[in-house]
């Protein structure tokens, strides 16, 4: 199966590519999703790759939302 992904071109990824980026990385990383995502954002802006860093903390936030929305629903 051929990847529609291209080295060269731009990496600002859709809505539903954030989701299922967060998905994966809450499946594999628990609680630590966001500070993996976190992780993946400075490597690619230490390697001067601002678009894919961005993309990256776009996935940060959302697995941070998606976890504080988890513990507002949880009772007391």
């Amino acid at each position: 199966m051929a990847s529609g992904w291209h080295f060269q071109e731009e990496a600002t990824p859709t809505p539903a590519e954030v989701e299922a980026m967060v998905a994966v990385l809450e499946s594999r990383h628990g609680v630590l999703a966001a500070d993996v995502a976190d992780f993946f954002s400075t490597f690619h802006s230490l390697k001067g790759d601002a678009g894919r860093s961005w993309a990256w903390a776009g996935v940060a936030e959302m697995a941070r939302r998606k976890a504080e929305a988890r513990q507002m629903e949880q009772p007391y």
